[in-house]
Order: structure tokens, then C-alpha cells, then sequence
């Protein structure tokens, strides 16, 4: 729901107060405040910090005992504080001449063979790390980049937010109605990036993220399906807790893979989200485990659950 108005507008204003303070220090020290608020909220908002736990147990409860998710839980909190201000003052910092004393590149070479293309290519990353920083460096370095993105409530931070990625190069579409120009863009050889890790409620297809069924959008699949554009899984993982960033790319899917499949919408959309799986393995502290990612259950379990506890006649 779009919020405008006075309240609205001082909200917008107190972030803009906090963006120039910000921008008066070094990153360094603005992640270590990060790190501090990140308590503060955890006090503040304990159930955002239940929730995480309680994701956390579904995922690992067989792997880890509960003393390990209730630490990982408070490093998920840092890390969502620490991207806050990553977003701010990122931008900024990585452009062409500067990237390489924050970013490493892993596993990176076929994704930029397929960048370097001039083809349309389809980006795909989770809630995880500082997820914005390989849409930065792209731009950064001149390619077409365009990130699809969930408009913010504040209809005054939305506007602030969208001005400042454009004028650092990156462009953003809007979630609602990116369908009907995605094709043309990528068309265009333009590279298109996805969050791929929300819950897509009734309307979406279940796949295994974590041994659990999640609803997943079929978009990314279907957008794949038609323009015959790969689809690169990556991530920009935060290296300590420090502005040093890891972005890697585990799988890169391609067409030729999934027109062997029975169901390509199922199994392309299974493949992105194993492959984020399998890097948010790899640092569970760095996941935004406090995003209702299971909320919207299959009919087939509603149904099981409702004969469980139906009376016995």
C-alpha cells in the first residue's frame, strides 16, 4: 500500500538526514553502527528475532544445536542492518576504476562470456549477503543493467531510492507490470536481475528450498522459457564485517538444459532456487531469515492437515 502524506514525509526526511551523516564516514565505521542497531532492534522487535530462530530450526534443527541458530539469528539481524547502510553508501564507493578493492570475483568467467555477448541474460539472487553490490558493479562498468524491484510503501523514499540507482547506472522496474517490457529488454541485450527467494503466495509454483515446499514465482521461468535467455544464479557474499565482497556465480542454466526436461517451469524454477540453497549454505548468518519465505503452504498439506485433525465420527 502506497503511504504519502506528512507522516510519510517526515520518515523520508529522517532517512535523508541519516543518508548525509552516513556519508560524512567511512563504511567502516557505519557497519559497526549497523552492528550496534542491529541489537537494538533485536530488543526492540523480538519477534522478527523468533522468527529467524524459528526459520533457522526448520532448515538446520538437524544439523545444528539450538545455541548455533540462536547465535546465527543474531548475525542474520547484523547483516540485515549492515545491507541498510551497504545500500546507502555503496553506490558511491564501487564504480570502474575502484571495484576491485571491494569486490572478488568467483566462478565468474561463463557469466561474463554471456555478458560480454550482447545477448539478453537473466539474473537471479536471494535475500542474502549485500545482494545489491553485483547490480552496482555491472552498471558500474557500463552494461545495460536493470533491476526488478518491489516499490517501497513511502512513496518519498521509493522516488529518493530509484533517483539515486539511476544516476550510478542502475535502472530499476518496477515488480508490478515488468513482464510486459522484460522481453524487449532482454531483446535488446540488456541484463535483467531478479530476487528470487520471496514467497509467492497462492499463485505460485512449490519447489524444495530447504527440504521444505516454498512458493516460488514462475515469472523468472517463464520469461527464461520464452526469450531463451540463461538464467545466472549469483550472489555478492560480505567477507567478515568489513566493505569486502565476494560475488560468485554457482550455476548458470540454460536453454538447451530445460527444453530436455518434461516440465521446464517446474525444473528451471527448482534449479535456481537449489542453487540459492546451496550458497546460503555456505554462510547461513547472511540470509534474511526473517522473511516469511514458508508462509504460503501447498493445497495437498491444508488438505493432510485438515484430515489430522478432523473428529472421528
Amino acid at each position: 500500500m502506497k503511504k504519502s502524506g506528512p507522516v510519510a514525509w517526515l520518515l523520508y526526511v529522517a532517512v535523508r538526514a541519516v543518508f548525509a551523516v552516513m556519508q560524512a564516514f567511512p563504511i567502516a565505521w557505519n557497519l559497526q553502527t549497523a552492528r550496534i542497531l542491529a541489537k537494538i532492534w533485536a530488543v526492540a522487535m523480538p519477534r522478527h528475532r523468533q522468527r529467524a530462530v524459528a526459520n533457522l530450526s526448520a532448515a538446520f534443527g538437524q544439523v545444528y544445536p539450538m545455541s548455533r541458530m540462536s547465535r546465527l539469528a543474531d548475525l542474520c539481524m547484523e547483516s540485515v542492518t549492515m545491507f541498510a547502510v551497504e545500500a546507502i553508501c555503496l553506490p558511491r564507493l564501487i564504480n570502474a576504476f575502484s571495484w576491485s578493492r571491494y569486490i572478488d570475483l568467483v566462478n565468474f568467467d561463463d557469466a561474463l562470456r554471456l555478458i560480454l555477448s550482447g545477448k539478453g541474460v537473466i539474473f537471479v539472487t536471494g535475500h542474502y549477503g549485500s545482494f545489491e553490490v553485483m547490480g552496482h558493479l555491472l552498471a558500474a562498468l557500463g552494461f545495460d543493467m536493470t533491476a526488478v524491484m518491489r516499490p517501497l510503501d513511502n512513496v518519498y523514499l521509493n522516488r529518493f531510492m530509484v533517483a539515486s540507482r539511476r544516476t550510478h547506472g542502475l535502472t530499476l522496474l518496477d515488480k508490478k507490470g515488468a513482464m510486459s517490457s522484460a522481453e524487449g529488454l532482454l531483446a535488446d541485450g540488456a541484463l535483467l536481475a531478479f530476487i528470487g527467494d520471496q514467497d509467492a503466495g497462492r499463485k505460485g509454483i512449490f519447489v524444495d528450498f530447504f527440504g521444505r515446499p516454498a512458493s516460488t514465482y514462475k515469472s523468472i521461468a517463464l520469461l527464461a522459457m520464452a526469450t531463451g535467455s540463461p538464467i545466472v544464479v549469483g550472489y555478492a557474499r560480505r567477507c567478515g564485517n568489513v566493505a569486502r565482497y565476494e560475488v560468485g556465480v554457482p550455476r548458470i542454466i540454460y536453454r538447451h538444459e530445460w527444453e530436455q526436461q518434461a516440465d521446464p517451469l517446474r525444473w528451471i524454477t527448482q534449479e535456481y532456487t537449489s542453487a540459492i540453497e546451496s550458497f546460503v549454505r555456505e554462510a547461513p548468518e547472511q540470509y534474511l531469515w526473517i522473511h516469511r519465505r514458508w508462509k504460503s503452504r501447498p493445497k495437498s498439506e491444508k488438505a493432510e492437515t485438515t484430515m489430522k485433525i478432523a473428529p472421528k465420527i
